[in-house]
């Protein structure tokens, strides 16, 4: 009887041992893939059953009770991380699973581009193929809610930037990077700004910097258009700004701004009223925000397009009639 135990006990330990051997060769064993780079995701809330089902769905030919097993015995089956993964061929159980438990997600990126409005902002978003859409459908009332962005209009309120997330990352969480990194910029600016600046708070700020991205046509001239702007505040002169008017008719612009475009009135044609447009009509990017809140000193008071990119400035109402004459009437001649 003892040796019949014996021989059942070292069966039992031969047969342990010939598990782990095979276990550890499953383990080191590159898997078979449908395509190579692969791409697959695994789903928040996912258990490691469901996870070695998800793996096996996207394209990795592992058989999901012993990946299970695996992850149980090496400790990670309740550190797998939600996200979207890359692997290629040679990718063996062990290291898959090692990618899954470090959270080592595959990363897309967006660039969202200076000047762009809120509703260019909003269509990238949702034409980008590695996002969760959270945001379609949502107003820009219902977007700021959503965000917790303590504001009236959504323009204005996103930094221009390129950003990296993991695929199948929400929108949401990207515009809120986005709103973050233009709140921390801004403060940093509006803390290094000129004295004496016409500006009740940073937002008028912001306002102001969106006028210059979308009159900068060269790089170069951007502090001087700056500088026109402000002079102009301080005289108490109407801005006298084309984009603002484009901005204010929406999607009525057909790309002519005509003369009566510009006599009629909106809280943003600043042909008629006074002082900054009510919100931002774009995302400035740093270059604007640093010559809105640090223009050179000029005594500037116009500038005209030369039709190169270009501005010519003009500190008169004589000069700038000349040089419109000179670069406008010339070029629609």
């Amino acid at each position: 009887m003892k040796r019949f135990i014996v021989r059942c006990l070292a069966w039992g330990v031969a047969l342990v041992a010939l598990l782990a051997a095979a276990l550890a060769w499953y383990a080191h064993t590159p898997v078979g893939l449908r395509t190579s780079p692969l791409d697959f995701t695994i789903e928040p809330g996912a258990g490691m059953r469901q996870v070695a089902r998800q793996v096996v769905d996207g394209g990795i030919e592992v058989q999901p009770v012993l990946l299970t097993w695996l992850a149980r015995i090496t400790g990670q089956a309740n550190s797998i991380k939600a996200g979207s993964y890359e692997v290629e061929r040679g990718v063996t159980p062990l290291q898959l699973l090692a990618k899954l438990s470090r959270g080592d997600v595959s990363q897309a990126d967006l660039t969202l581009v200076e000047g762009w409005n809120i509703r260019q902002f909003r269509a990238a978003l949702d034409r980008h193929p590695d996002l969760r859409h959270d945001s379609a459908g949502l107003s820009d009332a219902e977007l700021l809610t959503r965000l917790g962005i303590d504001a009236r209009h959504p323009e204005g309120q996103f930094f221009p930037d390129t950003y990296l997330f993991a695929r199948r990352s929400s929108d949401l969480e990207v515009l809120r990077r986005a709103h973050d990194n233009l709140q921390r910029r801004l403060a940093r600016e509006w803390d290094k700004r000129a004295d004496g600046l016409p500006y009740a708070s940073p937002y008028e700020a912001l306002i102001m910097a969106s006028i210059v991205e979308k009159e900068t046509g060269l790089p170069a001239d951007r502090p001087k258009i700056a500088s026109v702007f402000v002079n102009r505040l301080r005289a108490g002169m109407l801005l006298q700004t084309d984009p603002t008017v484009i901005y204010g008719l929406g999607a009525a612009f057909d790309g002519n701004l005509r003369k009566r475009d510009l006599l009629a009135d909106t809280p943003y044609n600043t042909y008629t009223r006074a002082g900054l447009p009510p919100t931002p009509i774009a995302m400035p990017g740093l270059a604007s925000l640093r010559a809105a809140l640090n223009p050179p000193v000029t005594d500037y008071l116009y500038f005209v397009a030369r039709g190169d990119g270009s501005s010519a400035f003009s500190r008169t109402l004589d000069e700038h009639n000349r040089a419109v004459a000179q670069y406008i009437r010339k070029r629609n001649s």
